[in-house]
């Protein structure tokens, strides 16, 4: 991949894949709760030696405090550290915090403790996850921006995939004791420490550097980054983009401000409702009750519990594929396109699901026959193969890119921990759910992904192509780069500024071409002069 390009962007390149690296803390955190409570060493560890299973309502709960451990630092914390010290100094201490919750939950004595090391991790994520996008976004070429947003999502399918293999090899070492499971648990060192040492050697972000008036800084990693013909243009643009904002929207640098600009700024309220519904859909569309309780829904089908541990392998294995499609196709066939035909495969997929599991009238050992278990499975990897290219990433790639700079950090981080406060409410439930009602629960979450498809055909705008910096205009708000007119916010238009295969960015009339020094700034006074490009 990178011999076809040149240094500069193998840079970019290289950078992103590191910080994408981030989103493996999640999947690996996912999966392992999901495997390690189908051990019978965990269950005896924590529930007692005669115990079969967990109580439901405590694997609700050690989900739960991982959740709320994300909402609190990604609401309140996150943002203003990534805002003041740099989005690399939010995702080391987010890597710091999941190792230090890593040896808690390894050795927790009991299921509280494990419990309190699941809400560390939550905290972590909730460091990494808002601010893992963000950066990305700020240092991709916008023309391939979505392309390489994509392997935030294909890192959670590695962490998982790691996980589930490493779990389905030790699922007969019972004569490990503990240690079956705790070996799951402390291989979660291994991302954390990856991602965390990875960070320091990245540069951080240029459009951070220009908010906080480092200017020759940027300079130097845009020329890292971007081919030479096109630093001055980027630089020029970025910081027309943040004086603006400083004298005609911002009025502060309060630790409220870029808050109440959220709710004040009428186009920024509109994009933040639109990530605020789509990151909401991630989480109640059905996966992230299939990721983190596989086990407990595949106990209902299979009788044999190496089926199901190699079923989660062989998942995690094709999910990583599956992820990869999202590669081929975001910059080429748009965000609204993947979301729409993702929420109606994945609408099709668990109406039949819920079908047969409610057809097919269980043996006389409490399980499905065979042949239908298969079926089910199968059908929980074609709702995969809709989920994961779609609502998987082009949702986190879509709340990265669409806000203006003066914003991003806090809208990323409240529009993504809203993810995290659906998923505390649904899987807290979840378990009694299906406890309850079978397979009934599928018809439930196919209703709501056919709501999502509605959703995104009627209010979401096509992003695919658009400048970091011209944003503003995609939703109905003035450039912050120029003086052109408000583009609106058509959701049925494909690109409402920008047009052309594979993210191409070519202005379509002569209105648009502004981009030099004299037209990138709201006024010659409100722009300081950048300095000169070294010879």
């Amino acid at each position: 991949m990178f011999t076809m390009m040149g240094p500069e962007r193998a840079r970019a390149w290289t950078i992103c894949l590191v910080a994408a690296l981030g989103m493996t803390l999640y999947g690996y955190d996912a999966a392992s709760f999901n495997s390690s409570y189908g051990l019978k060493t965990f269950v005896h560890h924590f529930a007692g030696p005669n115990a079969t299973k967990m109580d439901p309502n405590l694997l609700g709960a050690a989900n739960t405090a991982f959740t709320c451990g994300s909402i609190i630092p990604g609401y309140f914390i996150t943002p203003s550290v990534s805002k003041r010290f740099g989005r690399r100094v939010a995702i080391f201490i987010g890597c710091f915090l999941v190792v230090i919750a890593t040896f808690l939950q390894t050795f927790a004595p009991n299921f509280g403790t494990y419990i309190a090391g699941r809400l560390i991790v939550g905290m972590g994520h909730g460091f990494v996850m808002p601010t893992g996008p963000c950066y990305i976004a700020e240092i991709a070429p916008h023309a391939i921006r979505g392309r390489i947003m994509s392997f935030w999502q294909v890192s959670f399918t590695i962490g998982a995939f790691f996980v589930y293999w490493v779990a389905y090899g030790l699922k007969k070492a019972d004569y490990l004791g503990d240690w079956q499971w705790r070996t799951i648990q402390i291989l979660q060192l291994v991302f954390p420490l990856i991602v965390g040492i990875g960070i320091l050697f990245c540069p951080e972000s240029p459009r951070w550097l220009v908010e906080r008036n480092r200017i020759p800084e940027a300079r130097r990693i845009i020329r890292k980054i971007r081919a030479p013909d096109e630093v001055d243009a980027e630089l020029e643009t970025i910081v027309a983009a943040v004086e603006y904002e400083r004298a005609n929207i911002n009025h502060g640098d309060s630790y409220l401000t870029p808050y109440k600009l959220i709710w004040t700024d009428v186009s920024v309220r509109k994009r933040f409702l639109l990530c605020l519904v789509i990151n909401g859909g991630q989480q109640v569309c059905g996966n992230s009750q299939l990721g983190s309780f596989s086990t407990l829904i595949y106990q209902q089908v299979f009788a044999d519990a190496n089926t199901i541990f190699l079923i989660n392998a062989i998942a995690a294995s094709f999910n990583i594929l599956f992820t990869l499609n999202c590669f081929w196709l975001v910059d080429r066939l748009g965000r609204r396109f993947l979301l729409i035909t993702g929420a109606a495969g994945m609408a099709a997929a668990l109406l039949c699901v819920a079908s047969v599991g409610v057809g097919i009238k269980p043996g006389p050992d409490g399980h499905k026959p065979y042949g239908e278990g298969v079926a089910i499975a199968f059908l929980f990897f074609v709702f995969a193969l809709f989920y994961k290219p779609s609502w998987g990433a082009t949702v986190w790639i879509y709340t990265g890119e669409v806000f203006s700079q003066n914003v991003r950090a806090h809208a990323v981080a409240m529009a993504s921990q809203w993810q995290h406060v659906c998923s505390a409410i649904v899987s807290q439930f979840f378990p009694l759910f299906l406890q309850n009602c079978g397979f009934y629960t599928f018809f439930f979450f196919a209703g709501i992904n056919a709501l999502l498809c509605l959703f995104t055909i009627f209010f979401i705008p096509e992003s695919k192509g658009v400048p970091l910096e011209e944003m503003d205009t995609l939703f109905g708000a003035k450039s912050h780069t120029s003086e052109q007119r408000p583009l609106g916010g058509d959701a049925k238009g494909a690109t409402l500024a920008y047009s052309g295969e594979s993210g191409d960015s070519t202005p379509r009339n002569e209105e648009d071409k502004g981009s030099g020094a004299e037209s990138v700034g709201p006024s010659e006074k409100n722009t300081p002069s950048l300095p000169s490009k070294p010879s």
